[in-house]
């Protein structure tokens, strides 16, 4: 009896170890996703990290590495990574390889658990505007706050990111230079506890995490999302738009169609496409830029400006809502209309009549005399000579010349009628004349 019961107790245990044996293997065969942020943080940074996040999600994955290495870059594009992050039901681990400076110390913050290899560092986080200066009070004061938060959350200490943000913050021992900004190597943030743990690879993180036996899937930005992570950069938005307005403007004065219309539109191509690729411009945009370009050009057959007026404003509405934030594509424009503006100006004042294009913008042809114009005849012939004035000259009025009436002017004086006068000026039309005075030498 006791061993039929002893036995029972083993095959219940083995039952038990294989109905268990599924939910281990799953564990072990779990997914974890290592995603790169690399590079300055943009526009197009947030769009990858926002479809890798997602994948991530549909697969369901146990933990996603963040590997971060970046400068920094744009308040916004990382204030909206890090809502991916805090949005994300799955864990996210921030691998900082090499460094994670300014918005890149806002996003590691954000993320569940910080690990570094040992000469990365974190910090350096302040704030500046697009000349390279500090923010004014009122931004920086919110981004202080905003880098206390993402510490707060994850149950760190505040200090030392309102330290990265703000130089005024006494901290001695982990400053290199007072009244510098908080830079922490991996062994202070380990020390502050700004960091889990320092780990030399990310396979060493994985020993570390308990991840080794699982599954790494790395995803890389597509071609396409390179592309559009560089488009989507504010000094190429600029850059692309101030060539697509040089281009039309040069096209729309110019007979035809020709290169400079291709490179314009080109341009403006390229922009819809990054930017409708980074999920921040719809089909609607492009429509509606198209639709004002179509009344642009219909302007030089329609007379009135009204449709060329309402072609442009439609064209940069559509270009204010592609973007992301509507303030910087304001900017932006502005930027671009004006370089344009003084690059037709330099174009045509220097170099225009070394390019044949602008010698169907501009006319260049001049009635010199040298080449037989005249506009009105030049009565030199009269120089010197003498005649009556048939009317008072008050001081204009008309003389008597070789029996040829001329109207004439005289110096300024009142001269009277029957006076005998004597050319003496002679500019186009104008015959200037003086009164011959009796007793006076005559000249």
């Amino acid at each position: 009896m006791r061993k039929t019961k002893t036995f029972s107790w083993i095959l219940l245990c083995l039952l038990s170890f294989s109905f268990l044996m599924p939910s281990l293997s799953a564990v072990a065969s779990g997914k974890v996703y290592h995603i790169p942020l690399e590079n300055e943080v943009e526009d197009g940074l947030k769009a990858f990290l926002e479809r890798a996040f997602n994948e991530a999600i549909e697969e369901g994955a146990e933990t996603i590495i963040l590997e971060i290495h970046t400068p920094g870059g744009y308040v916004t594009s990382a204030d909206e990574i890090a809502k991916i992050i805090d949005n994300s039901s799955i864990e996210v681990v921030a691998f900082i390889n090499s460094k994670a400076l300014s918005a890149g110390a806002f996003i590691a913050l954000h993320a569940d658990k910080i690990y570094m290899v040992p000469n990365a560092t974190m910090g350096a986080a302040a704030i500046i505007d697009g000349a390279g200066n500090a923010a004014d009070e009122k931004r920086n004061s919110a981004w202080i706050a905003a880098m206390e938060a993402a510490a707060e959350a994850n149950k760190r200490e505040p200090i030392y990111a309102r330290a990265m943000a703000d130089s005024s913050v006494p901290l001695p021992k982990y400053r290199a230079q007072e009244g510098k900004l908080l830079t922490l190597s991996a062994e202070e943030a380990l020390e502050v506890k700004y960091s889990e743990g320092t780990v030399s690879n990310l396979n060493e993180l994985l020993e570390k995490l308990n991840l080794s036996e699982s599954e790494v899937v790395s995803i890389e930005p597509t071609f396409a999302e390179k592309l559009a992570r560089f488009i989507t950069n504010p000094i190429v938005v600029t850059l692309l738009l101030t060539i697509g307005c040089f281009g039309l403007v040069f096209e729309l004065f110019s007979p035809g169609f020709g290169i400079p219309g291709i490179i314009g539109l080109s341009s403006f191509g390229l922009f819809f496409f990054g930017h409708t690729l980074a999920g921040f411009a719809g089909y609607e945009s492009v429509l509606i830029f198209i639709i004002g370009l179509a009344l642009l050009v219909a302007e030089l057959v329609v007379p009135g400006g009204i449709v060329g007026i309402i072609g442009g404003a439609l064209m940069i509405i559509s270009l204010l809502f592609a973007g992301e934030s509507v303030v910087h594509m304001a900017y932006s424009i502005l930027i671009a209309v004006f370089i344009a503006i003084i690059g037709m100006v330099i174009l045509m004042k220097f170099f225009g009549k070394n390019l044949h294009v602008f010698n169907k913008l501009i006319l260049r042809d001049a009635t010199t005399t040298e080449e037989g114009y005249v506009s009105n005849v030049n009565r030199i012939d009269l120089l010197g000579k003498m005649g009556d004035t048939i009317t008072p000259l008050r001081p204009a009025g008309t003389i008597i010349v070789d029996n040829e009436r001329i109207d004439a002017v005289s110096e300024g004086s009142y001269i009277d009628a029957n006076r005998q006068v004597e050319v003496i000026q002679v500019e186009g039309s104008r015959i200037v004349v003086r009164e011959m005075k009796k007793g006076v030498d005559e000249i």
